[in-house]
């Protein structure tokens, strides 16, 4: 048995030209995710839509997502929010000044690969 821990605040590039996506840990069916913003947006005209649930928590920071359905929602740490499979959304902002730190888990049939 292989036991393994860090910290989520640990390794974050001091320059961070584009947003940091990492997996932490992938199996069948679930993928979960540090992701790191300062800054960064989904580009313009841009959204995401994923085959798959996932699940977000602002760790640190502030940022607002919005949703092609529904009212845009305002981050702080401590907010989290459940995103179905094929949602429409995307981030409009995150705070410059800081690095906001997400725990990102992607649930269900293509989110351990992300496709």
């Amino acid at each position: 048995m292989r036991i393994s821990s860090s910290s989520i605040f640990t390794g974050i590039p001091v320059q961070l030209p584009i947003e940091l996506c990492q997996t932490l840990f992938a199996a069948p069916n679930l993928r979960i995710e540090r992701i790191v913003s300062r800054g960064h947006i989904t580009p313009k005209d841009a959204w995401y839509d994923q085959a798959w649930d996932e699940w977000v928590l602002v760790l640190q920071g502030a940022a607002r997502l919005s949703f092609k359905t529904a009212a845009a929602l305002e981050m702080v740490a401590g907010d989290y929010v459940m995103i179905p499979a094929h949602c429409l959304h995307r981030v409009d902002w995150t705070s410059p000044d800081q690095d906001t730190v997400w725990l990102a888990i992607h649930i269900g049939d293509s989110a351990a690969n992300g496709v």
